[in-house]
């Protein structure tokens, strides 16, 4: 039994290691705010932090987690960029019907830890694997800008 390092703790998962991460979180760990959007990576509504870079848990298999840092979005906001971002998607409204909202949310965590005074070039770089039916991309970006200027 493969154990994962999961929102700051040692989790033991029941589950074979070509398993991919976001069924080992949802029907192993019952962990539903990670998102099944399309399975093959496309949609980035399963988007995880692995040690701190976004990736689709759709297709990434937990044996390629192992020795590392998993954070879903039950914990992003367990540290002040999260918060930020949280706390800038409410302000802004960004989500309608908020299903690929916790994969967007990811991915702009992960982009505002390394880059500190994202461009719309950055933005659209770092969220561009991440889609959003309804189309608030306006909304995501400037919830971006402003969860920087927060962080500032």
């Amino acid at each position: 039994m493969p154990t994962l390092h999961i929102n700051g703790k040692d989790t033991a998962v029941d589950a074979d290691e070509s398993t991919p991460i976001l069924w080992a979180l949802r029907d192993t760990l019952g962990m539903t705010g990670t998102k099944f959007g399309c399975g093959q990576a496309l949609c980035g509504a399963c988007t995880v932090l692995l040690d701190g870079v976004p990736v689709r848990s759709c297709t990434t298999p937990i044996s390629a987690a192992a020795r590392q840092k998993i954070t879903t979005i039950e914990a992003v906001g367990q540290d002040k960029v999260g918060r930020a971002v949280q706390a800038a998607w409410v302000k802004h409204d960004v989500a309608q019907c908020g299903y690929c909202q916790s994969g967007q949310i990811m991915s702009a965590t992960a982009l505002l830890k390394g880059t500190k005074k994202p461009s719309d070039a950055d933005i659209d770089a770092a969220m561009a694997g991440n889609v959003c039916r309804c189309g608030t991309y306006v909304r995501i970006r400037a919830a971006i800008h402003d969860a920087a200027k927060t962080l500032a």
